[in-house]
């Protein structure tokens, strides 16, 4: 006997049902008594349509302009003198020193990892943004604003750095890196 023929018959079968069940169902839903809608339809094609607003008249710009600013306020030159005023502090920046390897980095992207005693100096270990240890100590420089290794302790480096005072000069400014713990 072949099961696969007995089975693709009554696989059919319930086919065909389910479809003119569904179908039948689906049938049922239109009712031939559609008094109820006419009515409404008729209860509103006797009522009286209403006027429709007018568009409102739309009021035209008039621009106003004040007495005494015929200035633009947007004009970079109203904001900054023409002239700067030069304050020179004295301090200038050793452009012919060779930089050292350390002046290449942001100061906040260095950090203290340690102290190293050396021919009898203590020298500051720092890591470098790629996981490099440099050591330095006093008198070497680092960071990008000519910072000069003014002290070395176990727990900081003080700084000085040479920064722009705004004014087209320079200005010395003290700072110090903590030890990273």
């Amino acid at each position: 006997m072949n099961y696969t023929n007995i089975s693709t018959g009554l696989a059919s079968r319930l086919f065909r049902s389910t479809l003119y069940s569904a179908l039948l169902v689906g049938l049922t839903g239109c009712i031939k008594d559609t008094s109820d809608l006419d009515v409404y339809f008729e209860e509103h094609r006797a009522k009286q349509a209403r006027a429709i607003d007018p568009i409102p008249e739309i009021k035209p710009y008039l621009r106003y302009v004040y007495p005494g600013n015929e200035k633009d306020p947007f004009d970079v030159s109203m904001l900054a003198p023409n002239e700067v005023p030069i304050m020179d502090s004295g301090i200038q920046v050793d452009t012919t020193r060779v930089k050292e390897f350390l002046e290449g980095f942001p100061l906040d992207s260095l950090k203290m990892v340690g102290t190293v005693s050396k021919d009898k100096n203590l020298w500051a270990l720092i890591k470098i943004p790629d996981g490099g240890i440099q050591s330095v100590k006093a008198g070497n420089y680092l960071g990008q604003n000519y910072g000069k290794i003014v002290s070395v302790t176990e727990a900081e480096l003080g700084l000085m750095e040479t920064v722009s005072n705004g004014l087209g000069g320079f200005k010395e400014q003290a700072n110090r890196l903590l030890l990273d713990q």
